[in-house]
């Protein structure tokens, strides 16, 4: 044997990385989402020296002069426009957002069907600038107001009604005078809410406005329908004010948070008090405070993501999408979730603790449990959380709209929920199964379709057929992993391509090649490739398919409707060593001719070990490693440089650290320096 030194960086290289530290063998990392829905590392919320709250998206303008934008992006509110630099200002709207420039000019973008993205034009030197829900306002250094909206009723104050801070709400406008006082306006109406010249500190809500006098005393008048007038009895001493959609909250001197009115999202339950905050913020029903040192603090909904990922993003392993909510795996066997919280209480059921896969359908989620029984919970219109006894041997799982599935150790696939299509009535013989999927074609029908994957490589297909998804192109033959979205189904062959039929299945960007996981939200396909970069493509109008840089380091990807998502390693890969001294080819090499193949897996399903067979038609490096099927690295069986024969090699079930790993289906790959890819799948039974 030649004796040979590897130094490994990366999986585009000839090899293949090997990762030390995670669960199950398992690199983790943090969350990156982006499209409709935009969900920041922690590194993107430091630094930060101002804040604003929209109805569901947020605003955080850097020591740099750059806007951090993040939460609802459906029109596009928090792709901030080129170049993203020299900001002094920033504030979020319903659903468009401003952003003021150092030389006075205002920059808009997002959704504005009411004029309240066109800055005028030549565009004033402007001191301020403030989003409502339809309408924009901006304040010029001689104290008067310029506002842009197609409603005439937001007509502006004359001149000689001098401003020296303003503010925007729904559908009205506030302003803080020279000489202290404030005048609120709205449908041409103008009135002054209280009497006095001694305010500090103007903010206007979803229909209520706020006032802070010098005191640290508050005024608030307007709708009151959820209390957000009624400021709590003896709270004085407040230094900053801001009023959300139905809610208010205040920032006292010393340093504790108080919030009122409208708590349906948790917007008004405070996080612990602490001194260093400077700054709070309201938005359509959730809260941000800002610390001194840059960082902030969000609670409230998170129904669009705008309370970001739960922290701390970190130590996640995995990350599957609903509909408009993300779920991740953290390596400690739990699971968070953020997201669209309708209609029922998405919490996960305790103890979170123990899953090792989980799934998610457009309301309702499942999660697989190490003991194989699957615990189901959300939305259960249509009997989808009612999971079928006896419940148990489940080694994996698949959510669509209405409907769930379940595969069984024993190769059998279990399906409940909705079968107006016949989604649940799995075909004869229900056997031999090694990977499932579940799509949608009609949210308000229930009409679905399912997907099965057999050990031979072929797919069975069910249900609802009216776009083809069910008609799998031939040869139907080579499959490693499938994957359901509306209307479309897709398909992994285990060379490291892909296939897509049904609706709207767009062409796979070339090279179609290494790929080792893909999905498919709505109309977008998601495929990871061995480098762990993704590959995006389909349907973009939310930007789902514009992956952010840098495009590296992915372990895990998820598609949403709209959105996607990515678990990046949190640090870069450690380079190993390794001499093929330590890993001796498994058998001598047997007689020619031989092919480049994995002749076989057996046994099976297996427990507690099998044994993999595959040839090498001649000199050449090579690797054989086990995925499970999100793509992640489990276990590196061999890796080396072998000549022309047959070799095998044992898999015990375990990871790197030697750590038995949950059942389940998983990925066998064998790949050659010149890019040769064969796959199969192999399930573990317990």
């Amino acid at each position: 044997m030649i004796n040979h030194r590897f130094q490994i960086y990366a999986f585009s290289h000839v090899l293949l990385v090997i990762f030390c530290g995670a669960a199950y063998g398992q690199q983790s990392g943090s969350i990156v989402q982006w499209g409709s829905q935009i969900a920041l590392e922690d590194a993107g919320l430091d630094s930060l020296v101002a804040v604003s709250a929209g109805g569901a998206h947020s605003l955080g303008l850097k020591l740099d002069g750059t806007i951090t934008a993040w939460g609802y992006n459906e029109y596009g509110q928090c792709d901030v426009p080129m170049p993203n630099a020299d900001f002094v200002a920033v504030s979020a709207g319903n659903v468009h957002s401003l952003g003021l420039k150092s030389n006075g000019t205002v920059v808009a973008w997002g959704w504005g069907g009411y004029g309240q993205t066109q800055t005028p034009i030549p565009c004033p030197e402007f001191v301020d600038v403030a989003a409502g829900s339809m309408h924009s306002i901006g304040l010029k250094p001689d104290g008067t107001i310029v506002t842009w909206s197609d409603f005439v009723y937001m007509d502006v104050p004359p001149a000689s009604a001098a401003f020296a801070a303003i503010d925007a709400g729904s559908g009205f406008s506030v302003g803080l005078r020279p000489d202290g006082s404030v005048l609120a306006w709205n449908f041409d109406n103008w009135w002054f809410p209280v009497s006095g010249n001694d305010f500090v500190d103007v903010s206007a809500g979803g229909g209520h406005g706020m006032a802070l006098r010098s005191d640290g005393t508050v005024v608030a008048w307007g709708d009151n329908s959820y209390g957000q007038c009624d400021i709590p009895a003896a709270e004085t001493g407040f230094i900053d004010v801001s009023a959300g959609g139905s809610f208010s909250i205040g920032l006292k001197s010393d340093g504790t948070i108080v919030a009122w009115g409208n708590n349906d999202s948790g917007q008004c339950d405070v996080p612990l008090a602490n001194p260093n905050y400077i700054e709070v913020v309201a938005g359509g029903s959730h809260s941000i405070a800002l610390k001194s040192d840059g960082t902030i603090v969000v609670w409230g909904s998170n129904e669009f993501s705008q309370s970001g990922i739960p922290a701390p993003n970190v130590d996640f392993v995995d990350v599957v999408a609903g509909e408009s909510f993300g779920l991740g795996l953290r390596s400690n066997g739990s699971i968070a979730l953020w997201g669209r919280n309708f209609p029922s209480d998405h919490d996960v059921p305790a103890p979170n603790a123990d899953f090792v896969a989980a799934a998610a359908g457009r309301f309702h989620c499942l999660g697989l449990k190490t003991d194989g029984t699957v615990i189901a919970w959300g939305s259960n219109l249509r009997g989808q959380c009612v999971v079928p006894e006896p419940n148990e041997a489940f080694i994996s799982v698949a959510a669509g709209g209405y409907t769930s599935l379940g595969l069984k150790s024993d190769g059998s696939i279990v399906a409940w929920g909705e079968n107006c299509d016949g989604q649940c009535d799995v075909p004869e013989p229900n056997a031999d199964y090694v990977d499932l999927a579940v799509g949608y074609v009609d949210i308000t029908t229930g009409n679905s379709f399912a997907l099965g994957l057999k050990s031979d490589g072929s797919i069975t297909a069910w249900g609802d057929n009216q776009y083809g998804q069910c008609d799998v192109p031939l040869p139907n033959a080579d499959f490693v992993d499938v994957a359901a979205g509306v209307r479309v189904s897709v398909g992994l062959k285990s060379d490291g391509t892909i296939v897509a039929w049904g609706a709207a299945s767009a062409p796979v960007p070339e090279p179609n090649a290494d790929f080792v996981s893909v999905e498919v939200g709505g109309g977008a396909f998601v495929g990871l490739k061995s480098s762990g970069a993704i590959v995006a493509w389909g349907n973009n109008y939310n930007g789902q398919c514009d992956v952010p840089e840098p495009n590296e380091g992915y372990v895990a990807v998820a598609a949403g409707s709209g959105f996607s998502l990515g678990v990046r390693l949190a640090p870069p890969p450690t380079p190993v060593s390794i001499d093929d001294n330590d890993h001796p080819l498994p058998g001598p090499p047997g007689e020619l001719p031989y092919t480049y193949a994995i002749v076989g897996v057996s046994p099976n399903p297996f427990n507690p070990s099998t044994t993999v067979t595959f040839e090498l038609p001649g000199q050449c490096e090579a690797s054989v490693v086990i995925y499970d099927l999100r793509g992640r690295q489990v276990r590196t069986l061999w890796i080396g440089t072998g000549i022309a024969g047959q070799y095998q090699v044992e898999w015990d079930g375990r990871d790197e650290r030697h750590v038995l790993v949950a059942a389940g289906v998983y990925l066998v790959r064998l790949r050659t320096a010149e890019g040769n890819t064969r796959a199969q799948k192999v399930t573990l039974a317990k």
